[in-house]
């Protein structure tokens, strides 16, 4: 089944900012992710918006994936148009002409790597901005220690398949049109190892691999974003024969903060203070990531000004420094007054009507009074 384009699986367009494409993957992440969301398909749709996001977050990715798609351009004929009549790319095209004499073939015993896995973990706030170390489990298909990996019972070996003769591949004659040709195929024998174990080992039934948890030290980066990754050589799958181990990719999903807000580095957060301290001025004890700080607010704040707390941010994942802290201050209205509070309102009301009005506030006033009068 072929791969969903990464834009519509994010539901954004190919001339989508940074931002829009973060703030759908957010959204997305948080609809699919398997602790919120139990329908059966929400790994596999989370793992699928976590794949787009890390191509299309990335400027050389996503150039390289508006250019080529999902096709690999290395692959050459791979994966090329299908020619019908059982040609299967450009190595059955040169063996039905040619009869195989000059194309190259793999060795089926040659070592290979092993998979690759996925792993997604989640975080809280703090611990993505900051780091630790902790230990998971992932099951994983692991050499066979009775065979070593042979898929043979210990004391006897894999013998060489009688049929394809150790290439792992059979040569099939086809009367066509042109003439007889020659195509080749997998050996259905031996699976195209070019082996055949005739005593299969009692631990893993002649795979040479077993399933088993393997518990793994995990080193969060201090920085971590939701959506990063950290690649693990050598934790994926066991190589085939010999080969090296494939690797372990930890995807990482950052809890929400009931306080904090992340964008990038920095951090934003909303402060509310009083009718009073915006008028008058005060220094208020604001919360950070790296504890609490004074903040002086002068007098005549108005709501939705914003201060900034300078290195009070996330470190940078890639060790560049520290983000800054955004506060934004919204005044807030007392809702119970006693009769006093209401009386000296009243009074400030009064003395306040008769002061001047400030350029910005009388032109404010004025779109005010328009749109009662429908001007």
């Amino acid at each position: 089944m072929s791969k969903r384009d990464y834009y519509e699986v994010l539901g954004v367009s190919k001339s989508a900012s940074k931002d829009e494409i973060k703030k759908a993957y957010r959204k997305l992440s948080k609809k699919y992710h398997p602790d919120i969301n139990k329908e059966p398909d929400a790994a596999d749709k989370f793992k699928e918006i976590a794949e787009a996001y890390e191509v299309l977050s990335d400027d050389q990715k996503k150039a390289h994936y508006d250019q080529f798609g999902h096709t690999d351009p290395n692959q050459g004929f791979g994966g090329g148009a299908d020619f019908g009549g059982g040609f299967g790319g450009f190595e059955d095209i040169f063996n039905t002409f040619f009869g195989g004499g000059g194309s190259r073939r793999r060795d089926p015993n040659a070592p290979r790597q092993g998979a690759d896995l996925q792993y997604t973990m989640t975080v809280t706030f703090e611990e993505a901005a900051f780091g630790k170390e902790t230990d998971i489990e992932i099951p994983r298909e692991e050499t066979c220690g009775t065979c070593s990996g042979s898929g043979a019972k210990p004391g006897t070996k894999p013998e060489t398949c009688n049929h394809c003769h150790g290439t792992g591949q059979l040569n099939v004659e086809q009367n066509t049109p042109f003439g007889r040709i020659v195509n080749r195929r997998t050996c259905h024998y031996c699976n195209g190892t070019g082996k055949e174990i005739k005593n299969k080992c009692s631990t893993c039934g002649g795979t040479g691999k077993v399933k088993k948890r393997k518990k793994i030290h995990v080193k969060i980066p201090a920085g971590i974003d939701d959506g990063q990754q950290l690649r693990m050589a050598g934790q994926g799958e066991a190589g085939i024969n010999g080969g090296p181990a494939g690797d372990l990719y930890v995807v990482f999903h950052v809890r929400d903060h009931e306080f904090f807000e992340r964008d990038g580095d920095d951090i934003y957060c909303e402060m509310p203070i009083t009718f009073v301290q915006a008028t008058l001025g005060d220094e208020i004890e604001v919360p950070t990531l790296h504890g609490k700080v004074k903040l002086k607010v002068p007098a005549g704040t108005q709501t939705g000004t914003q201060f900034r707390l300078k290195g009070k941010g996330v470190p940078n994942v890639r060790g560049y420094g520290v983000g800054d802290q955004h506060i934004i201050v919204k005044i807030i209205t007392p809702t119970k007054l006693n009769d006093k509070q209401k009386q000296l309102l009243r009074e400030f009301a009064d003395i306040s009507g008769n002061a001047p009005i400030g350029e910005h506030e009388e032109s404010f006033f004025s779109k005010v009074k328009r749109a009662f009068k429908g001007e």
